[in-house]
């Protein structure tokens, strides 16, 4: 690793806790969810590159459970925000109250903190809310604290947004800009279970109690994992390879494929490629790896990307998807080496 000596036998080891970490996780989540394996991989991904996830989904998915269920796992205090048309931005960050000094008699204020100061925030259907409340979130979520009355206040760490969209009703809703989606590390599309794994849904909630899930590391721990994901190090030609990966879903770029340059309007930016190498270094981690491959950015290119290109009319006209041409983005520059 790129690192010094004495601290290489400290981080093998620490590799091989985020490894160990990441199974003991599965097994406790699995206990409450059936399947979705590759989701919570991508959210604990996130979670460890100290990035935040989008998740997409149709109601009755399990969403809210899983996410319940992850932060038991990470023993991480967890708050859920439902957003509604009228919620506002002082609900989401804090407000502060008039209160009386028992002591002096003089009237102060004092901070009541909002439900944001979590390790882990759902902000549930964030598209139900108005565009100044979504702006407190994700402002909250770049910055990591929030500022009241001139006053900053730091939110508590690590800090994690897992935010949720309804893809079917769109009515009444307010779709989040492409500059907010940026700030999203992953879109985690959830699908509908498969037969058999509905049918074992069905089974485990229709008893009297569900399993609980136990905690398997700490707040301090994760702090810890997330600072060792950064000293990952990563190869100068598969960190080229992530930026031409990257650079390829702009249709005005050499290394695109003809499909990309038939359907997109804009492509991914310079955060795309930070992404990219950032959660191949934490899924590298994950599965016990001290060194990035290609497959690590091969895997959660899909998700990174399919939020931050723009596709055409003619993409629309076609019926060409996001996923399809991002599919067709990584095969060509896996078949071209790029």
């Amino acid at each position: 690793m790129a690192i010094d000596d004495q601290n290489t036998t400290d981080d093998l080891a620490a590799v091989e806790q985020i490894r160990d970490a990441r199974i003991q996780i599965g097994q406790e989540v699995g206990q409450v969810i059936v399947g979705q394996e590759s989701i919570v991989e991508q959210i604990l991904v996130a979670l460890f590159s100290s990035g935040h996830a989008l998740l997409v989904g149709v109601p009755g998915l399990a969403k809210t459970l899983l996410v319940r269920s992850i932060a038991s796992a990470l023993s991480l205090e967890y708050n859920r925000i439902q957003f509604t048309p009228d919620l506002m931005p002082a609900d989401i960050t804090g407000t502060e109250i008039i209160q009386e000094n028992r002591t002096s008699g003089q009237r102060e204020y004092r901070f009541l903190k909002g439900a944001i100061f979590a390790n882990i925030v759902l902000a549930d259907e964030i598209n139900r809310t108005p565009p100044k409340t979504q702006a407190a979130l994700l402002e909250a979520m770049q910055e990591r604290q929030v500022t009241v009355s001139g006053t900053r206040h730091p939110l508590p760490t690590p800090f994690f947004v897992l935010a949720t969209q309804n893809p079917i009703e769109q009515e009444g809703t307010y779709p989040l800009p492409e500059a907010q989606l940026d700030r999203f590390m992953f879109m985690v599309h959830i699908e509908y279970p498969s037969e058999d794994e509905e049918l074992e849904i069905v089974k485990r909630t229709t008893i009297e109690s569900l399993p609980q899930t136990n905690a398997v590391i700490d707040s301090e721990t994760v702090k810890k994992l997330q600072s060792l994901v950064r000293r990952i190090p990563i190869a100068d030609h598969i960190a080229r390879r992530a930026l031409r990966l990257a650079r390829a879903t702009r249709n005005d770029g050499s290394n695109s494929s003809k499909m990309a340059q038939e359907y997109i309007q804009w492509g991914a930016g310079p955060r795309a490629s930070q992404f990219l190498v950032l959660a191949a270094k934490a899924r590298a981690a994950i599965h016990g790896r001290v060194v990035v491959e290609w497959e690590d950015i091969e895997a959660l290119a899909l998700p990174i990307l399919r939020h931050r290109i723009k596709l055409n009319f003619r993409a629309a006209a076609e019926g060409v998807t996001s996923d399809e041409l991002i599919k067709d983005v990584i095969r060509h520059a896996t078949e071209n080496g790029n």
